[in-house]
């Protein structure tokens, strides 16, 4: 059934909002202009984020606890839940300040005393010192995090490397950013209540939150990654952060103790003093400060959990770009100085606007062109291509079949073929099974130029997106290769040949 687009449109917000019902404890849902924010400025601040970010995959704007602006650009979507990367480090913190309140432990405990078997035969002086603050406040000593060559997911313990790393620096006078402090504060957690971070978090927060399904990457010694690997929902990000904008209550019950809100979000550590960085405004324990009195939880690639407490107002976003700051710089400009004091006139045109353009976002597709004379010289032709870094083996293109068909690409990747039909307009949708594709996927393709065909291929449960434009030239098909975020911005490109 074809559709007109206002008709898609509107479909998509009824889904996003009896998604947000289903949940059955889902934030409840209010016109703008009733929370004294004006739609039309709404409007401006999407506009803006499309025109200088790419790509924001989601945002939710919640003024008094009411949610008055919520859009996915598709194909991410309401009901599905993505990866936060390093946001997981504000739940995290909050399973340490429950593990306080119940007793468990101390802020001041040294991190040795959880692990003494795993400790250096002669550990150092420094080491000795480090207390669990300093793994909070990321002031463990440490000079250098080396994230990148950290056994994460290697068979070897990954506390037992973490306390052989040479501590340079006394413990609390030194921040560096370290991920895995944060992992050593779920191993802690865990050691001291016999449970995992998702675990323990799961009956003291999530399920009174109604955060369905939460899931959470785990070492191969079973420990919650902390500082990385959680997934959950767009709406699960707004409700955590409007928690704690509510001092840890909720639906009157105290879910976080409101001493452990306070003593998390305000500034412990000193990280730079760059006026217009929100990433030298402070740290807490797993928060960070920003400009304007903000607090936030942050992940890598553009995850986002904004508590503005002067305007009570909560933003959650996730998203896909290089350009973290620039996110943030748009919120300023945008939505800041949109959060009025009291009450606006209602404004029923400029709310049908920014009602349609959330129900009707998609990620920017490249312009396309008609199908070519090229599309039947090339079709059911096989391309090879020589070993490479992606594992692309050999693909081959068959043109649409008639009006309204749709071209066919059969893909060979590590040893598994996968056969995809591609539409210009809508985003198809597999849970791929096997090769270097397997898992969630959408894409979505078009002819761009006479000689090139752009496939666009979204993980829609990651920030991750790639945008393949396979050019043809007699014999020679070559593949340009441009990943959005997690790898270098230019990939070599491949040249396979027809067999």
């Amino acid at each position: 059934m074809n559709l007109p687009r206002i008709g898609v449109a509107l479909l998509s917000l009824f889904a996003a909002s009896a998604y947000a019902a289903e949940t059955g404890r889902a934030l409840p849902r209010s016109v703008p202009e009733a929370q004294g924010v004006s739609s039309a400025a709404l409007l401006e601040f999407v506009a803006e984020a499309e025109a200088k970010i790419d790509a924001l995959h989601s945002v939710m704007v919640v003024r008094h606890g009411q949610v008055i602006a919520e859009g996915w650009w598709a194909p991410y979507a309401a009901e599905e839940p993505h990866m936060m990367f390093s946001l997981s480090k504000s739940f995290t913190s909050t399973a340490v300040g429950l593990a306080i309140a119940d007793g468990k432990l101390s802020v001041e405990d040294p991190v040795l005393k959880f692990f003494p078997d795993e400790a250096p035969e002669k550990p150092s002086t420094n080491l000795k010192a480090m207390r669990v603050r300093d793994l909070l406040t990321m002031s463990t000593g440490h000079h250098n995090e080396d994230l990148q060559n950290f056994p994460f997911g290697g068979e070897e313990s990954v506390v037992k490397k973490f306390l052989a790393l040479p501590v340079t620096h006394k413990p609390g006078t030194f921040f560096v950013y370290n991920t895995p402090a944060t992992y050593m504060l779920s191993a802690i957690v865990q050691k001291v209540t016999g449970q995992t971070v998702l675990d323990y978090l799961r009956p003291r927060l999530f399920d009174p939150l109604g955060i369905a399904n939460p899931t959470w990457e785990a070492s191969k010694q079973g420990v919650s990654m902390g500082g990385f690997g959680l997934s959950i929902r767009t709406e699960d990000i707004a409700k955590f952060g409007q928690l704690y904008l509510q001092r840890g209550q909720w639906q009157g019950k105290q879910l976080v103790p409101a001493s452990w809100v306070e003593t998390a979000t305000s500034r412990w550590m000193s990280n730079g003093s760059t006026p217009t960085s929100d990433w030298e405004q402070g740290y807490g324990f797993q928060f960070w400060r920003c400009r304007y009195g903000v607090v936030r939880g942050d992940g890598a690639h553009g995850q986002f959990c904004l508590m503005l407490p002067e305007q009570d107002a909560v933003v959650a976003i996730t998203a896909g770009t290089r350009d973290l700051q620039g996110v943030l710089n748009v919120v300023w400009a945008k939505l800041l100085p949109a959060l009025q004091a009291g009450k606006l006139v209602a404004d029923p045109a400029a709310l049908a606007k920014l009602q349609q353009k959330l129900a009707s976002l998609t990620l920017k597709a490249p312009a396309g062109v008609a199908a070519p004379a090229l599309a039947n010289e090339i079709a059911g032709k096989r391309y090879v291509f020589p070993t490479n870094p992606q594992a692309i083996e050999a693909l081959t293109f068959t043109p649409a079949a008639g009006a309204g068909g749709r071209p066919e690409l059969a893909v060979k990747i590590g040893g598994a073929e996968e056969r995809i039909k591609v539409s210009a307009t809508e985003w198809e949708r597999d849970d791929l099974a096997t090769g270097p594709l397997a898992g969630a996927v959408a894409w979505r393709g078009t002819w761009t130029a006479p000689d090139t065909f752009t496939l666009d291929l979204v993980r829609y449960r990651t920030p991750f997106t790639v945008r393949y434009q396979l050019r043809f030239a007699g014999e020679q098909l070559t593949i340009e290769t441009r990943p959005n975020v997690g790898g270098p911005a230019n990939v070599p490109p491949l040249v396979g040949r027809r067999e």
